[in-house]
């Protein structure tokens, strides 16, 4: 009788939960085969089910989400213009809620980060003059003269 041994459970707590995230950052490192992308994918569904659960970029408008999310991985945002494939300005317009994130910066986000592109894909208020009536950032980008009642 063959015994099997479970490698990763249901996370249950915070500690948990940031091992998990640990051991994913370091599996993703590594040369990946099949038996390698089976352990990824669990611990991806195991790490997504918990931030659901727990709501844990729910609270978090996305650009609080990013600068957190550079700090953990001690990114500068001179390193996100690589990442992302955009220019200085446009990350430090981003930075400072001067301009909303694309669909195409929001996938190179999710995917960077291994998070789910909703965690970035939500309004949040803009600072910028020109953009201050508009109430989410999924309209800033339009030139279209937008009509008021």
């Amino acid at each position: 009788m063959k015994t099997t041994v479970i490698k990763y459970f249901i996370i249950k707590n915070r500690e948990q939960y940031n091992q998990y995230c640990d051991q994913l950052e370091t599996l993703l490192t590594l040369e990946n085969d099949d038996a390698l992308q089976d352990e990824i994918d669990l611990l991806t569904l195991l790490i997504e089910k918990y931030d659901e659960e727990h709501n844990t970029f729910k609270e978090t408008d996305p650009i609080t989400l990013l600068r957190s999310f550079m700090q953990d991985h001690h990114l500068k945002p001179q390193d996100m213009t690589g990442i992302l494939g955009i220019s200085k300005g446009y990350v430090s317009d981003i930075l400072n809620y001067k301009k909303g994130l694309s669909k195409e910066v929001i996938r190179k986000l999710a995917n960077q980060f291994k998070v789910r592109q909703e965690a970035f894909n939500r309004p949040y208020k803009l600072v910028s003059p020109v953009n201050a009536h508009l109430r989410n950032a999924s309209v800033m980008n339009t030139t279209k003269q937008l009509q008021y009642p």
